[in-house]
Parts: structure tokens; sequence; C-alpha cells
């Protein structure tokens, strides 16, 4: 495989992770408007959104059969122009019946964009034979910062959600479509690995061996959705911080996960990604105690800064490492690992809200604090506590292809 090719593939899916991050923004953030343009009461409004990720993780898990016979490339080729569609039509409908079918196809969409995006993003590092992978979910991060800025300007001009969506749509889909000419499925031979993933990765997955993952998947994203969904209701409610300071801590929070994203892969190449996926939890940790303990808006901000960088390099470490565990089944390894993205997202609010009314905030944030800390006693499974793309996949032979 030409470095050029190489170099084209991994821009395309770096575009194809920005449209997502984008995309997806723009959804979550403007629910309050779903909710009152389509009147869904507010009973009735987490019977939705709980059907987005549910669908999502079955499509994930159909993913993994599809892309065995067409290949995670073409799966993503039509899979994000089917996403950015399912907004479109999401701000277009008036009839409630409208928002469930959008919503339904949007999170079959994801499902299937989220497992192939990732399953060619592990294919490529593999090619390379370095890190990578935190560049790509760093791309997803800067676009959901442009999303979530997009949809304040939406709301803050009171545009109709058809109106705020359609020229996003009407940029991103030829964009992406066009982009995913170049996709690359890195593919070759299975690098070396070591003892049971060896072993595991020609004879299929092994769940047994892929479970300390998916329960670091699923915590961290218990973290993410913590801050996502509580953050602002904390430091307003908890804190006592205005309604206008209480909307910083998500963007913090944005910008610091760009940034740890960023930096993220230079950090796996110099010291490994069992330190990397280490410290990471432990960042994360120490900014949920902060957020526990603060006295003080400014002090609770502080937490979710430090919590971004901590939790930023968690998730893609963990795809990362699922493909080097089972280097014969990497793609059937990274559908199944995302079906516990959902399963976090979907725990996640619900179980800190429940702590937070039956307890305190303050009590609750522990619990995810506690949860993210289990990276460090699974850390093992990122790869040789010495690799630099752990399991010895980092190759003297590889060319620095960009």
């Amino acid at each position: 495989m030409t470095d050029a090719r190489l170099r084209r593939g991994r821009g395309s899916l770096t575009v194809s992770f920005f449209v997502q991050g984008v995309t997806f923004a723009l959804l979550v953030t403007r629910i309050p408007a779903i909710q009152d343009r389509y009147g869904i009461s507010d009973g009735l409004l987490p019977a939705f959104l709980a059907a987005v990720p549910v669908l999502a993780g079955v499509s994930s898990v159909v993913t993994e059969k599809v892309a065995a016979r067409v290949g995670p490339a073409a799966v993503l080729r039509w899979a994000q122009p089917l996403v950015l569609l399912a907004l479109l039509a999401v701000g277009a409908g008036a009839e409630l019946w409208v928002a469930a079918v959008a919503l339904g196809v949007f999170g079959l969409a994801v499902g299937a964009l989220d497992a192939s995006m990732n399953m060619l993003g592990v294919s490529l590092q593999r090619a390379y034979g370095r890190s990578i992978m935190l560049g790509f979910h760093a791309s997803y991060s800067l676009g959901g910062i442009a999303g979530a800025s997009l949809a304040w300007a939406g709301a803050h001009w009171h545009l109709p959600l058809f109106v705020s969506y359609l020229p996003v749509v009407v940029v991103l889909l030829p964009v992406a479509f066009v982009g995913s000419r170049w996709y690359v499925d890195g593919g070759g031979e299975p690098d070396a690995a070591t003892g049971a993933g060896e072993q595991a990765g020609s004879q299929g997955v092994v769940f047994r061996l892929l479970l300390p993952l998916c329960l670091v998947m699923t915590f961290a994203y218990i973290g993410d959705s913590t801050v996502s969904n509580w953050s602002a209701k904390y430091l307003q409610d908890v804190l006592h911080s205005s309604e206008e300071l209480a909307t910083v801590p998500y963007n913090a929070y944005m910008v610091t996960t760009l940034l740890g994203r960023t930096v993220g892969d230079f950090g796996v190449r110099r010291f490994g990604a069992v330190v990397v996926a280490r410290a990471g939890a432990v960042l994360a940790a120490l900014g949920f105690a902060v957020v526990a303990a603060a006295q003080g808006p400014w002090v609770g901000m502080a937490g979710f800064t430090v919590l971004g960088l901590g939790l930023s390099v968690v998730v893609p470490q963990t795809f990362a490492a699922a493909g080097r565990l089972f280097p014969g089944a990497s793609d059937a390894a990274v559908a199944r690992l995302n079906v516990f993205n959902y399963v976090g997202f979907l725990v996640g609010s619900p179980l800190v809200g429940a702590l937070g009314d039956a307890w305190s905030y303050r009590g609750a944030m522990l619990v995810p604090m506690v949860l993210v800390l289990v990276t460090v006693v699974y850390a093992t499974s990122f790869g040789a506590p010495k690799a630099r793309y752990g399991g010895g996949h980092e190759q003297p032979r590889t060319v620095d292809v960009g």
C-alpha cells in the first residue's frame, strides 16, 4: 500500500470524524427545540432519547456482519449521508411520528457509522505502525465544538430547526460523500501479538478477553454522559452559579478533550498505551473528585476541565486496544466493543440523576470517579506496558507516511 494512499485515507477519515462530531452535536444540543417543535412531553422524552442509543447498539452488531461482506469503507460511505439526512428530517417534520421515524433512522445509521469509522481507524493505525487513533477522535471533538457553536447561533437567532440544519447538511453531505472515495481499509496481515491475544485473533473474538475493554468503554461513557447531562445543573443548583456560567463547563470539557486527543498520540508513541490509559483514568478520577469537593463554581469548572483531559484518551485507546488484542478479527472486536459506548450513554445519565435525587449530587459524582478508576486495573489490556503502539505493533520497517 503506497504512502500517498494511506495519507489520503487518513485525511478522508479525519474529515468523516469531523462531520460526525458536527452532526451529533447539532442533534443533542437542540433537544429542547426538538421537544418544543413536536410537542414531546417530559415523560415521553426519555423514551425518544433512549431509543437512539438502543437502535445504534443493534446497528453496531449488524454492522459486524455487513462489514465482513462488503468492508467497513462501504458501510461508512453510505451511513454518513444517511445520518445527515436523518438530522435534516428531524428538523423538517411537524408530526410526532416523523420525529420517531427520523430519530430511529438516525440511531440505526449512527451505530453503523460509529462502528465502521473506528474499524477503519484501527486498521489504518495498524498500517501506519504507530498511534494515530487519537487524532481521529480529536477531529470528532473539533466537530463537536463547531456543531455546538452552530447550535448556539441557531438558538440565539431563534432559527427554525430546518433552517438551522439545512446549510450544514448542504455543505457537509457532498464533502462526506466525495471524501469517501479515498477511504482506506488498512487491512494487511495481522501484526505480531502476544499470548492469548494472538491465538484469539486467529480464531475470532473471544468475549472473555474483550470484556475488560467493554467495561472500560462503558465506564468512560458513563463519565462522559455525566458531564454532558449534569455539568450545567450541578454548577447552577449545587455550586450556585449563574445560568450563563453554568453553560461554560461543558464547553471547557470539550476544549480540553480536543487538546488531550491532539497530543495524545505523541504520548502513546513516547510512553505507551498502558501509561497513557492509566494517566487518563487517574486524571479523570481527580477531576470528578475536584467537582465533588468544590465549594464554588470556578473550582467546579476546573474539575470538569481536568476531566476532559483525562477522559479524552480513554475511548480512542480502547478501540485501538481491541484491534491489537484481536489482530485477525479487529473489525468484529470494534463492532462489539462499540455497543458498550451506547450502554454507558444509556446508564450514565439516569444513574447520576437517581443518585442525586436519592442521596446528593456531590455524592453522585463519586460514582463515575470510582468507575473510571477501573481503567487503571484493566490497563494491561491496552498492550505491553513498554510498547509505544502496544503488543509489538511499533514496527521499525514502517515508513512514516504523514
